[in-house]
């Protein structure tokens, strides 16, 4: 879920189009569960094959990255490694929340309530091992290169991204910005209209472009004290952050105190954790310099092989897809693509 700071973050709405010819770096995991969470069926069932297998993230990889690369967005996905200590408590609590959610979705669909049915769905979604070799194997085949993080992908994206070897981290959290990326892209593989939770409304999906130092420069913050903000509002090593400390109250008390501990101390604030340990976490979370980025031309029998014979894809819409893929679909030298 990441760290709430929307309400605090002014996002610049950009036309993909603008990031044409720039690498970014992709939070796999993060994107993963948006595609297996929304390509799903009026039921809430997700996309499978003849053998039942689970299709929705092959799916949403396939013609998203087929309209990336057709702008010439240059992709690099980030996989996670091993999660910090500090998150256990957290991916425990995310799966008890999933495994309710399975259970409330089974009893929508035996009452016929549709909508709820695919809003607990998307809420039961889980990303399996499965799933994430899946991935793998066809961005491989689509010539797009893949980078292991030793902890958090999101802090391996930041680092490239600070770097200089990638334009910007894409990931739907803010994280990305404690990490210390210069920009984010949120909502680079979203697109379209999405249901509100809970109402009948819906809101149309655009990529947003956020500046780091925009950010710490509005809300006259460093980038320390933008992370103890997050840690007082509460972050994915700390759920629920500082019981009645909302995003503008910690905004208030840093500003006030100057770091989270001082306020903490200050205001005689309830924490069972510690400020200094979390905020190493993104100040220097563990990150590897051991990840080339290449790109080359997708396999294309290798595609077609995999998503049409293994998991019956439409051979036409493949083809479709792949030929967005190729430089000679908008003029350019397949140099200008791939390196």
């Amino acid at each position: 879920m990441g760290v709430q700071l929307g309400e605090l973050v002014r996002a610049e709405s950009i036309e993909l189009r603008a990031l044409s010819g720039r690498r970014i770096a992709i939070d796999a995991f993060n994107t993963l569960y948006q595609f297996i969470t929304t390509i799903r069926q009026r039921g809430g069932e997700p996309l499978r094959d003849s053998k039942g297998r689970i299709t929705s993230h092959l799916s949403g990889l396939l013609y998203r990255n087929s309209n990336l690369l057709e702008l010439g967005i240059l992709p690099v996905y980030v996989f996670d490694g091993t999660p910090p200590e500090q998150k256990r408590a957290t991916v425990a609590e995310r799966d008890v929340r999933r495994s309710e959610a399975e259970a409330e979705w089974a009893m929508a669909l035996q009452a016929g309530d549709l909508e709820l049915a695919k809003t607990k769905a998307m809420q039961a979604a889980r990303l399996s091992s499965e799933v994430i070799e899946e991935s793998r194997r066809l961005l491989e085949l689509l010539g797009l290169p893949c980078v292991d993080a030793p902890a958090e992908g999101e802090a391996q994206a930041a680092y490239m991204a600070s770097k200089g070897d990638v334009y910007a981290a894409a990931s739907q959290d803010y994280d990305s910005l404690l990490f210390g990326s210069p920009r984010l892209v949120r909502n680079l593989t979203l697109s379209g209209r999405r249901k509100l939770p809970g109402r009948r409304e819906y809101t149309d999906i655009t990529p947003e472009l956020v500046r780091l130092e925009a950010v710490l420069e509005r809300l006259e913050l460093s980038r320390e004290q933008l992370i103890d903000l997050a840690i007082l509002v509460g972050t994915d090593y700390n759920p629920g952050g500082v019981p009645g400390v909302g995003p503008k109250r910690a905004l208030s008390l840093i500003k006030k105190h100057g770091s989270a501990d001082r306020a903490i101390e200050a205001e005689g604030l309830k924490a069972d954790f510690s400020v200094e340990e979390l905020r190493e976490l993104f100040l220097r979370h563990p990150v590897t310099e051991h990840y080339t980025l290449r790109w080359v031309a997708p396999d294309r029998e290798g595609v077609l092989r995999f998503l049409c014979d293994e998991h019956d894809f439409s051979r036409e819409r493949v083809e479709k897809a792949l030929e967005k893929m190729t430089p000679r679909s908008t003029q350019r030298s397949l140099d200008a693509w791939f390196s």
